[in-house]
């Protein structure tokens, strides 16, 4: 289990770099963040109008976010420019007629000035209008401009549709906010589905991928990119790990998408290094200069939390990322976390189960298991941000041995971290759960795997689906290896035709999920880069 470090004091953002930005950066940017002297700047493609802001009055600059609806509420996002206290105003007509009014929380520099307020009370089934201001504290008149966002809440019967999206791995490898591509259009790809609510699968930042001005692609292409000081190299200061996520701000496809759809967000390793767990040695990566993974765990742990719009209430930890979202009779989403309760990545052929072999770790595995046994919801999706059968290897240990980064280790019985997970799948299968569906990304590319006793080498299981889908902005990777255990096998898959192909050759892929309100059926598209269906698998309700 990973060891939790004490809090850090803040790390205020630059002010004077932010403010000598906004006086000669182009006025279209309306951007806060601080900014390298060699920002790039390729067009307003991908880049959004600027909010306009009164004088000396503070501003939103990176619009708002929706996050984690559920039966008692939404939560509401932004982050100011300066400290300020959040204002929060919602309706169900787009004129903000009979608004109600929330004074929010101090956004303040040891937040690194973001602030949430939760929506409570909302009518089931309806269309919200929801606006956020900052004011400067104690001066009159001091409101910034308004920055607007909408949503509907869930219904209550099961005469409605459930749609809702869901990948991850977001600007990785290098590959950032190209304006050439406007920008990170599979954001858009999505909000034109019209989903109820997205679930991003993790690696929502790649910390340890700098981005350059430049990056050559297949075919000799050049992909120009958008830079920060912040992005230009690996993140270890606190400073650089937030950052990361103001960069991803600064595409209009996301802030559009962002005030639109409610995310849930989980986490995986690309928010503080690559296949981090406190066992992580850095001493030969010449990136880093701090070599204590806790402390960099510590430093991006504390800025995820700052930018996911997730609600804290009901929480038995500050920092607990897994949690049940409860979307009405017909879907409940069990948020998973497969990075900070897992033992070091290794041989990962233990024959009994350890501290080694922890992946969800016992307390969030009793955890998933008390929440889905009492479930009353038709469908129980489990937002998982690695594979079970996919091989996802780490290197060789000290032995020459393969070291392995996710649940599966080669072809047999269950060892290592598959034994939690056996174990799981059997207290499934005991506490007769039906309707259960994984949906993962993690691998940067698109699949379609049924699993069944009858292919696997241990057996003590229902048969179950997983969904892959991914990446949404970052080199495409794959196919990865199957591992037997479980008896997965491949219905579909769409892979790159090589290894950490860029966004330009348009391996980009989301998933979308439907629930039937009639049938109560689920149905899954992979789509790609453009929204376009490539697979649809359609599950029927069972009894």
């Amino acid at each position: 289990m990973t060891t939790r470090l004490p809090s850090l004091p803040a790390t205020p953002p630059s002010d004077a770099t932010r403010r000598s930005f906004l006086r000669t950066s182009s006025r279209f940017l309306g951007l806060g963040a601080g900014m390298a002297a060699g920002l790039t700047l390729l067009g307003p493609s991908a880049l959004a109008a600027p909010a306009v802001v009164a004088s000396g009055r503070p501003d939103a600059p990176d619009g708002i976010q929706l996050g984690d609806p559920s039966d008692d509420g939404m939560v509401v996002w932004a982050r100011a420019g300066q400290p300020a206290r959040m204002v929060v105003e919602y309706a169900t007509a787009p004129g903000f007629r009979n608004a109600m009014r929330i004074s929010g929380p101090l956004a303040s520099s040891e937040t690194d000035f973001t602030a949430r307020t939760q929506l409570t009370g909302l009518l089931p089934g309806q269309q919200y209008h929801v606006r956020v201001a900052f004011e400067a504290p104690g001066q009159r008149r001091s409101q910034g401009a308004w920055m607007e966002g909408s949503f509907r809440t869930r219904a209550m019967t099961t005469d409605k549709p459930v749609r809702f999206v869901w990948s991850g791995d977001t600007v990785g490898q290098g590959w950032g906010i190209n304006p050439d591509l406007g920008g990170m259009r599979i954001y858009e790809a999505m909000r034109q589905r019209n989903p109820d609510f997205f679930i991003h699968s993790g690696d929502t930042i790649y910390a340890d991928s700098p981005i350059t001005a430049e990056q050559k692609a297949e075919d000799g292409r050049i992909w120009r990119n958008v830079v920060t000081e912040e992005v230009s190299k690996v993140a270890e200061t606190l400073k650089e790990f937030r950052g990361r996520h103001r960069y991803n701000m600064m595409d209009v496809n996301v802030r559009r998408f962002a005030s639109q759809v409610p995310q849930i967000w989980q986490w995986d390793d690309h928010e503080v290094t690559n296949n981090w767990s406190d066992a992580k040695d850095l001493s030969a990566d010449n990136r880093y200069k701090e070599k204590d993974v806790r402390l960099l765990v510590a430093r991006g742990s504390r800025a995820f939390l700052e930018n996911a719009p997730m609600r804290w209430h009901r929480q038995g930890l500050a920092e607990r990322v897994h949690r049940k979202i409860a979307y009405g009779p017909l879907l409940d989403v069990f948020v998973l976390d497969m990075r900070t309760y897992r033992g070091p990545n290794g041989y990962n052929r233990d024959t009994t189960e350890s501290a080694a072999t922890a992946f969800l770790g016992n307390a969030q595995l009793d955890w998933l298991m008390a929440e889905m046994t009492a479930s009353q919801a038709t469908w129980k999706v489990i937002a998982a941000d690695m594979p079970i059968g996919l091989g996802v290897p780490d290197g060789k240990d000290a032995e020459g041995r393969a070291k392995w980064e996710a649940i599966a280790n080669g072809d047999g019985p269950a060892l290592g971290r598959e034994l939690e997970t056996a174990r799981l799948l059997t207290r499934i299968k005991q506490a007769g759960l039906k309707n259960v569906v994984w949906l993962t990304a993690d691998v940067h590319y698109c699949a379609a795997h049924h699993y069944s006793p009858e292919r696997a080498v241990y057996k003590d299981f229902d048969p179950f689906w997983e969904f892959v889908a991914g990446p949404l902005n970052a080199g495409s990777f794959g196919p990865n290896p199957l591992d037997n255990t479980f008896g997965p096998r491949v219905v579909y898959q769409k892979a790159p035709t090589a290894q950490n192909m860029s966004p330009f050759a348009g391996f980009q892929f989301f998933g979308e999920v439907n629930i039937d309100p009639a049938s109560r059926a689920l149905t899954v598209d992979l789509r790609d880069l453009n929204g376009v269906s490539q697979f649809q698998q359609t599950l029927p309700v069972q009894a």
